[in-house]
C-alpha cells in the first residue's frame, strides 16, 4: 500500500518546503503516547534513510519509517481549516479505537 496526502495537504505541505528550502520532503510516523497507545508524528525531512520507505503523492515525497508504516499503511492525510483552526487530519484503515479527543490511537 502507500500512504497518499489529499490535494489540499499536499498544497499545504509544498508551501512549507518552498519557504524551508533544501527540504526533501515530509516525515510521518508514529510514536507511543496519550490515552489510546499511538498518536502521529509529523515533520520536514532533510533526507531518507535505508530505514524508510518513501512515497509520493501529488508532488511530495512522504518518507516514513518502516517500524511505523506498519501501524499507519494506507493512511491518507488531509489539511482542513474551519476559521481560525487548522490541521492536519488522517484516514488510518488501520485504526480499531480512538481516544475521545482524537489525539491518540489504537490498532489491533
Amino acid at each position: 500500500m502507500a500512504i497518499e496526502l489529499t490535494e489540499s495537504a499536499a498544497r499545504h505541505v509544498q508551501g512549507f518546503l518552498a519557504s524551508r528550502g533544501g527540504e526533501a520532503g515530509l516525515r510521518l510516523g508514529v510514536k507511543r503516547s496519550g490515552c489510546s497507545g499511538w498518536s502521529y508524528v509529523i515533520d520536514f525531512a532533510e533526507a531518507a534513510t535505508s530505514a524508510d520507505a518513501v512515497f509520493e503523492s501529488h508532488g511530495v515525497r512522504i518518507i516514513v519509517d518502516r517500524e511505523s508504516l506498519s501501524l499507519i499503511d494506507g493512511t491518507e492525510v488531509d489539511y482542513e481549516k474551519d476559521g481560525l483552526n487548522q490541521a492536519f487530519r488522517f484516514r488510518n484503515p488501520n485504526v480499531q479505537d480512538e481516544c475521545g479527543c482524537g489525539e491518540s490511537f489504537n490498532v489491533s
